[in-house]
């Protein structure tokens, strides 16, 4: 009886709220939710209604003025098409929520009050560091490409050094992520200075290697003859991929042990079977 009234209790409340705050629809915030998440994953009930209570709040969360345009930025990189308000407002809900269980909770079991404690602490961290971990993700995705995409500079540099051209080229044959970003690219330069786009393209994925290749970039708009630095920068991300590719043959081994091990088991278990049998066999033969 407890339950049904909580939860009833709950509706009732969620009800005098949304007539209150004047909370959109769920097929409209559903609309919204779908334009800012990246992800094909199904949109999520309870997620809606809370991405609804975020933006009606969002008004009384302030940010000074270096900390909200980064965190737009990352927000517009990352593609969380929501406000700097907006997103931190959802990490405050989010966290407060597990918080308000916990307080429940000492009603109930006490003893499990320092769990919720640790918990909210957590989900906070977890949500207002989304954005950041998504950048990061697509950064480290960019630049696992950024060695073939000097090694093609510096052939396409023998021939020409039409930098828009050298990009259109690349775009074709590259990943998914690094491929949106340079469309980015290309229609900015076609709309403004080649320099300018070019320093927006590295401002927004803000990795030091990205910006060691515009930087040689710029240096052949200018007119210089970066065939020797592409070359050299061709080397040193061939070492840095190298490293990578060994971290990430490092993480094999372990998964593989495992199944190493069921194999063995496997086949000691056969022989074991045999011999048995056989053991059996003869024991049967001499009685």
């Amino acid at each position: 009886m407890i339950l049904i009234i909580g939860i009833f209790l709950s509706i009732g409340l969620y009800l005098i709220f949304a007539g209150v705050l004047k909370l959109s629809s769920v097929n409209v915030t559903k609309a919204m939710l779908n334009s800012y998440k990246t992800e094909k994953n199904t949109t999520k009930i309870l997620e809606i209604y809370i991405l609804q209570l975020a933006t009606k709040l969002s008004k009384f969360i302030k940010i000074d003025s270096y900390k909200k345009s980064r965190l737009e930025k990352n927000l517009k990189s990352s593609k969380m098409n929501i406000s700097a308000e907006t997103y931190i407002c959802k990490a405050y809900i989010m966290s407060g929520s597990v918080l308000l269980l916990g307080l429940i909770s000492l009603k109930i079991m006490p003893i499990i009050f320092p769990i919720f404690i640790l918990m909210t602490i957590t989900v906070y961290f977890k949500e207002i560091k989304k954005a950041d971990e998504k950048l990061a993700d697509k950064r480290e995705k960019i630049e696992s490409e950024l060695y073939r995409f000097v090694c093609t500079i510096e052939q396409e540099l023998k021939n020409s050094r039409d930098v828009l051209s050298i990009l259109e080229n690349f775009k074709i044959n590259t990943t998914e992520n690094f491929k949106e970003e340079l469309e980015i690219l290309i229609a900015d330069m076609r709309s403004s200075s080649y320099e300018t786009a070019l320093t927006r393209f590295e401002s927004k994925i803000n990795s030091p290697k990205l910006s060691d290749v515009v930087r040689g970039l710029i240096g052949v708009l200018r007119g210089d003859d970066n065939s020797g630095y592409f070359q050299l920068l061709a080397h040193d991300f061939k070492q840095m991929e190298l490293q990578r590719l060994k971290k990430e043959a490092q993480k094999i081994p372990p998964k593989i042990r495992m199944f190493s091990f069921l194999m063995l088991v496997c086949f000691i278990s056969m022989f074991g079977v045999i011999i048995v049998v056989e053991i059996a066999k003869s024991f049967g033969a001499m009685f």
